[in-house]
């Protein structure tokens, strides 16, 4: 177990999904740098989230789940409470998607359409329906998704990534509305440099060619957006485009 951490989010517990790699493990080492204990978890990469786990210096833990699952996604938050008791941060990161040409529809079959929904839609549905009575409990209870401009603008990975992603957008706006004091904000991010993406060449090219910041976005970057979401005491139903304004020329 780690030493008794200090600082800004000492004495919190997190829940980062999908943080195993990319941006929610750069979330997650940041939330750990401020104190906060997290919760890692992934839904098949054990080896990787033990060890993003075992590398924090707060005290935290890893937990394998896949939140397209109600029944793991229940155990996540039960296994949260075993060992934290309390919850105050939830970071909804975990996602799925596969590159389908948006006017190749014959290409986007039905598996790809649901699992891209079991995943991104259902899945940060049912564990944040889950987590909202324990969030309750906390006086800084906070949900941050990580989303997509997909979600904002007609482009994407697919046409299913970006109504998913699009839904999720809306979900953080109408949970807003209705759950405060609890608060909830996404983060949009554009193309993301992440172990996902590094053999999309031809597209960071594009983004870089074309975004008024001219490259792609970082798991910093991100990170970096969560936490001001998370700081900002009085911000609830924002969607927070990081994007390098690369939207404005969309």
């Amino acid at each position: 177990m780690a030493e008794e951490m200090s600082g800004e989010l000492a004495g919190r517990v997190a829940v980062v999904t999908g943080s195993s790699s990319g941006i929610g493990e750069e979330v997650a080492r940041r939330l750990s740098a401020l104190g906060a204990s997290v919760v890692v978890n992934s839904a098949t990469s054990v080896k990787a989230g033990e060890a993003v786990a075992d590398s924090l210096p707060s005290d935290s833990m890893y937990v394998q789940a896949d939140i397209s699952d109600q029944e793991q996604s229940k155990q996540l938050l039960d296994a949260t409470m075993e060992r934290f008791g309390q919850l105050d941060i939830l970071i909804n990161n975990a996602g799925w998607t596969t590159v389908v040409p948006h006017h190749k529809l014959d290409d986007l079959t039905d598996e790809i359409f649901a699992k891209t929904f079991d995943v991104n839609v259902f899945g940060t549905w049912w564990l944040t329906k889950a987590a909202i009575p324990l969030l309750a409990e906390s006086e800084v209870g906070n949900v941050v998704t990580i989303t997509s401009i997909a979600g904002v603008r007609p482009v994407g990975s697919s046409i299913a990534y970006s109504m998913a992603k699009a839904s999720l957008n809306h979900m953080t706006l109408l949970l807003a509305k209705s759950y405060g004091p609890i608060r909830f904000n996404a983060v949009a991010p554009g193309l993301v440099a992440t172990p996902w993406t590094e053999s999309w060449d031809a597209q960071h090219a594009a983004v870089a060619a074309t975004s008024p910041v001219p490259r792609s976005a970082t798991p910093d970057d991100c990170a970096e957006a969560v936490l001001a979401l998370i700081r900002n005491r009085y911000v609830s139903g924002e969607v927070m485009v990081v994007d390098g304004g690369l939207t404005q020329r969309m």
